[in-house]
């Protein structure tokens, strides 16, 4: 899983979580998301450890929801699945010896600080429950 792609899939699957009431298996995560049951493992457990879900194993295992929707923010997701980096693009040498190519980062480095503080600031002011409330309303209003 690319680590530009880790919040929004993790949030989907907990989306799915906080829809179904049975667990959610490694196997079936990785199906929806079109990745392999390990990455699936290694990417929650950032959410284990933080204590957003819980797994059991055996039948009837798998993972599910260990948390109040309502007091997680976007925000602590991002964080708990190790996601530090927001943006793809920004410089390619953090020392250039090129006086356009230091100006260019600087204008660069600048621009994406202001942003990444908006969004964080932003991805902090939405909970999980926000978002599922979102999800459901949209979902039955494309029903009708």
């Amino acid at each position: 899983m690319r680590q530009d792609s880790r919040l929004s899939r993790m949030l989907h699957v907990l989306l799915h979580m906080a829809a179904r009431e049975a667990p959610l298996t490694s196997d079936a995560i990785a199906g929806m998301l079109g990745t392999n049951p390990v990455v699936v493992r290694r990417t929650m457990a950032g959410l284990r450890e933080a204590g957003y879900v819980a797994s059991g194993k055996g039948h009837g295992g798998g993972w599910r929801l260990a948390c109040d929707l309502k007091k997680v923010t976007l925000l602590d997701i991002h964080r708990a699945v190790g996601g530090p980096t927001l943006f793809a693009i920004g410089h390619e040498s953090e020392n250039p010896s090129c006086a356009v190519e230091r100006a260019v980062n600087e204008a660069l480095e600048d621009a994406l600080d202001a942003a990444e503080a908006l969004l964080l600031k932003r991805l902090g002011a939405i909970t999980l429950d926000q978002l599922l409330r979102s999800f459901t309303k949209s979902l039955k209003a494309h029903a009708r």
